[in-house]
């Protein structure tokens, strides 16, 4: 009986080993996976340098009066920030300056803000950044000031 046994049990090892090899052998070679076309990177877009040379992107905050911080725009929402422009509502701090700086009032504009006309970073040759920073007051606006206000951003 255990022969039997064996002999059985070597038959159906052998027909498994047949049969895999006889379907590996019969199967058709794979086909090479299909070349794939090399990962395209995007540019990053283009930041915002502040004051001190840092590079931003959707900040909440930012200084337009670096020398003395007289005008800054707080509480930014960014709804856009692409390759060729940026849009954010916010609101512009301004110091009235009267009778002088130093003495003066700050006050609260809502503002809308675009940054636009992206230019190469002398800083970082690599990093785009946007050059020009256009505010438009949609309500009150600081004294002297156009409903559209635009400065050009440093390199």
């Amino acid at each position: 009986m255990r022969h039997k046994t064996r002999t059985v049990v070597t038959i159906c090892a052998a027909l498994g080993l047949t049969a895999t090899v006889g379907s590996a052998a019969a199967a058709p070679a794979a086909a090479p996976p299909a070349a794939r076309p090399a990962a395209v990177r995007q540019p990053a877009p283009p930041v915002l340098v502040d004051c001190f040379g840092h590079a931003q992107v959707r900040p909440g905050r930012f200084i337009l009066a670096c020398g003395d911080g007289n005008s800054r725009l707080v509480s930014l929402h960014w709804y856009s920030w692409g390759a060729r422009s940026a849009r954010a509502t916010g609101v512009n701090v301004v110091n009235d300056c009267v009778p002088y700086c130093a003495a003066g009032r700050f006050h609260r504009y809502p503002v809308v803000v675009k940054l636009d006309r992206p230019q190469q970073w002398k800083k970082r040759p690599h990093v785009q950044h946007y050059t020009r920073i256009t505010l438009f007051y949609p309500k009150d606006r600081p004294a002297h000031f156009g409903r559209v206000v635009t400065y050009p951003l440093g390199n």
